[in-house]
């Protein structure tokens, strides 16, 4: 029986990918953070394909990536004040005042004082902004099964190259331009074992490891591997 035949094998093999694939995930979402995201008008219209509120689909055509995400940080923190979006969410504060205002006229959201505390005002999504918050929830959901399908084609190899590669380019300068600057040994060790670095380096043979352990396990053993490694690491 060779190995890609092997129950066990192919079943260690998809839980490191599905390790990976949260991994890159998370690597996608820091470089949406960091550049401006292209696509809009294209997620704008998927959106407005999946609704027949004609109050939505106004809102939708002229609302801004910003305020989207605004009314996402209402939506999964509310009550909340306006301080909080921004620390949470990485949006200036000025900038969620004013469109936390416009949305109040616009009726997406509602604001409310504490009783003990007049100058601090909260934020509730109305129904209105329920339904669009939920919308953008759904478009995220289709994009990010879309990736995965996506990031699906490439074997265990290739994805940890590129999850070290999108970890490079999410934390790299494209301003300070001489943290580019060509180094022999750097390019040695580039050609040699490309984008990873030591410490990937020690975390792949870890994970080798930890699977090599893994396979020789019967499958009732491999079920309590896993329910007790989802206790220690992700309960």
């Amino acid at each position: 029986m060779t190995r890609s035949s092997d129950p066990q094998f192919n079943e260690t093999e998809n839980i490191e990918k599905e390790i990976l694939l949260k991994e890159m995930m998370q690597q996608v979402a820091n470089l949406q953070k960091r550049f401006q995201a292209e696509g809009e008008d294209e997620e704008r219209s998927w959106m407005i394909t999946k609704t027949s509120d004609s109050r939505i689909v106004e809102f939708l055509r002229e609302s801004s990536v910003i305020t989207l995400h605004v009314i996402d940080a209402i939506g999964e923190l509310e009550p909340v004040n306006g301080i909080t979006i921004s620390k949470q969410f990485g949006i200036p504060r000025g900038s969620v005042s004013k469109i936390t205002r416009k949305l109040v006229e616009q009726k997406i959201i509602r604001s409310e004082f504490l009783p003990d505390n007049k100058k601090e005002v909260l934020f509730h999504l109305t129904s209105i902004g329920q339904h669009i918050y939920k919308l953008h929830k759904q478009l995220h959901l289709h994009i990010e099964q879309n990736v995965r399908n996506f990031l699906r084609r490439y074997d265990v190899d290739q994805m940890q190259f590129l999850v070290q590669c999108m970890k490079d380019t999410s934390e790299a300068s494209w301003v300070e331009t001489e943290s580019f600057e060509d180094d022999s040994d750097t390019a040695k060790n580039a050609q040699t074992a490309p984008g990873i670095s030591e410490h990937a380096s020690q975390e792949g043979t870890a994970i080798r490891e930890i699977l090599s352990m893994l396979q020789q396990l019967d499958a009732r053993n491999l079920k309590k591997a896993k329910d007790l490694l989802q206790v220690a690491f992700f309960d």
